[in-house]
């Protein structure tokens, strides 16, 4: 019978292998799922995870789709490195971009600076909701993980309440949706006849400094040393509220900014839709990515490659498109199944 056998030590290739045994996994469900959905697995296979690449317009798409993740993800891996869970950059998502479109509704007229007032609102915006979280761990001992999520429930909220009410467009047939922003408050495009933008330096600058603050800063350390072991840290002096605060306002600015680039980029307005999961689906690239920026590069690659994937399904296929949430599923499951060999080795007795 097998049965699972503690390792002496942790495994490393199963440390970065799992990630790819899970994704594996996910690809062969994915499979199975079509034949039941009465589906050619094989079109399914190649609809789902090929026609995303078919041109270099459907790469560009990928790419654009896969920014506001990456954003998202090494904000938040930041905070996952110090053992501090931020659950709500879902929450801190919509707060960056409401705050954007607070500066592209009133100051949308001024070139450059409008962008970059956007860039800093968001960031504010972000950054401030993620606050009330770390706020409220440090000073009363709540829970970072109920506290960031249930803020996500408010930010709903508040975005409808902004796009119903106040900031609704008035020439918009009461669609819930702020008038379209000046051409001044859009994110430059990178190609002609391509919607990707700069947000993907933005996007790629943060991977390299996260690069740079794991590997080669002081705060990179403590942040790994409170994470791995929080009493070698509360010995070497490494204050653990310090700590929340940086890893939770940090995860919140990234995320904040990230809903900047999607209101100043594809949008181009503030709708009640504005959220689109992008800040739940980040957590799983972030452990996809085993928390390292290149990881993360890659894992939100795939999440694109899932979302796109379920749009070209319902398409082509006639599914719906929310398989894409399926496979994120599957891919989390997965992946926190197959960690358990990173510790434990199967032996047949």
């Amino acid at each position: 019978m097998p049965r699972l056998e503690l390792r002496p030590s942790a495994s490393q290739w199963m440390r970065y292998g799992s990630p790819v045994i899970a994704v594996l996994l996910t690809i062969f469900s994915g499979l199975v799922i079509f034949a039941l959905l009465g589906k050619d697995p094989i079109r399914g296979f190649e609809v789902f995870f090929l026609y995303p690449l078919r041109s270099f317009y459907h790469i560009s798409e990928l790419l654009l789709k896969a920014t506001p993740l990456a954003i998202c993800a090494i904000g938040l891996a930041i905070g996952f490195r110090a053992n501090v869970w931020n659950i709500g950059a879902e929450g801190q998502f919509i707060l960056g971009a409401i705050f954007a479109t607070g500066i592209a509704l009133f100051f949308g007229e001024i070139p450059v600076i409008t962008l970059v007032l956007m860039m800093l609102a968001g960031i504010l915006g972000g950054a401030f909701w993620a606050s009330i979280a770390a706020f409220l761990k440090t000073r009363f001992n709540t829970s970072e993980i109920l506290v960031s999520l249930m803020l996500v429930y408010v930010a709903e909220l508040l975005v409808s309440w902004f796009v119903f009410g106040p900031w609704r467009d008035p020439q918009g047939f009461n669609f819930p949706q702020t008038e379209v922003f000046e051409s001044t408050a859009l994110l430059p495009r990178l190609f002609d006849g391509a919607r990707l933008n700069l947000a993907l330096g933005f996007a790629i600058v943060l991977l390299i400094a996260g690069h740079i603050l794991f590997a080669r800063t002081h705060l990179g350390f403590k942040m790994r040393v409170a994470g791995e072991s929080p009493s070698a840290a509360g010995y070497a002096g490494i204050s653990t509220a310090k700590m929340t605060w940086v890893g939770l306002v940090v995860g919140g600015a990234c995320a904040g900014l990230a809903g900047m680039a999607e209101v100043a980029g594809p949008v181009g307005q503030l709708t009640d839709k504005v959220g689109s999961g992008y800040g739940f689906a980040a957590i799983i690239i972030a452990f996809v990515g085993r928390l390292n920026p290149l990881g993360i590069g890659l894992a939100s690659l795939l999440m694109a490659l899932f979302y796109i994937g379920g749009e070209q399904a319902q398409q082509y296929l006639g599914v719906r498109g929310s398989i894409s949430k399926v496979f994120q599923g599957l891919l989390l499951f997965y992946l926190l199944a197959v960690d358990v060999l990173i510790r434990y080795r199967v032996r047949f007795s």
